[in-house]
């Protein structure tokens, strides 16, 4: 009698679902992930108990190194109400006109610089060296950031301000032109982010600064612990 043959089955496996999938995957949280921004300078936060997330946009961010140079980082909406480069450019206006309205040396950018400045995450350079700053390679650019940062000084004047609440003032015009000045208002638009060994007195000054611009309303970005700890 002869032997039945048992056919053998194919032990092969179609990955191409299972590719499909993950390559859905991959598109969707590249898609819906927030990139940290590239900050000049290395900031490590103070711990804290506190579980109250800073947004994530409608933010101006300002950062405060360990030797108290001062950095800002502006972030607009996730929708098309004000988008991040617009806003950056509506803000980089503004700080122009007023700076050229009170100095003799009026400052005159491209539009070429004007779209290089909306794309840079976080800037911090005397209003007077901008335009030099802006024409500089990216490398070069990000290398000139770490050791510049914006002038700052204790101001009771808000007719009079310094180059920090110059900016201030130019990104409170932005909000409020975009219909978002309200989150300013409220203290959710700002956020100080300085490292935990910086002095304090090189935080308080910023936090002067902002209250001379009637900013009394912010927050302090810190990392977080447990209780316990």
């Amino acid at each position: 009698m002869g032997k039945v043959k048992i056919k053998r089955k194919d032990t092969r496996i179609d990955m191409t679902a299972m590719s499909d999938v993950t390559v859905l995957l991959l598109t969707f949280f590249m898609l819906t992930s927030t990139f940290l921004q590239k900050e000049p300078v290395t900031v490590i936060t103070p711990p804290s108990v506190s579980e109250e997330k800073v947004p994530d946009e409608k933010l101006m961010s300002v950062l405060v190194g360990q030797d108290g140079k001062v950095f800002i980082s502006l972030t607009g909406t996730k929708d098309s109400t004000l988008k991040s480069e617009k806003f950056r450019a509506d803000v980089l206006k503004n700080a122009v006109g007023y700076y050229n309205q009170m100095y003799k040396t009026p400052i005159n950018l491209t539009q070429k610089e004007l779209d290089a400045f909306s794309k840079i995450g976080t800037f911090g350079v005397p209003l007077g060296a901008l335009k030099k700053w802006l024409d500089l390679p990216t490398d070069e650019r990000d290398a000139a950031l770490k050791t510049a940062g914006i002038p700052i000084t204790r101001n009771e004047d808000p007719d009079k301000p310094n180059e920090f609440q110059i900016w201030i003032k130019s990104v409170y015009a932005a909000m409020e032109d975009n219909g978002i000045g309200s989150d300013m208002d409220s203290g959710t638009g700002i956020a100080i982010k300085a490292d935990q060994s910086t002095p304090y007195d090189k935080v308080e000054v910023v936090m002067d600064n902002l209250q001379t611009m009637k900013h009394n309303k912010f927050s302090l970005m810190t990392a977080l612990k447990k209780e316990e700890d």
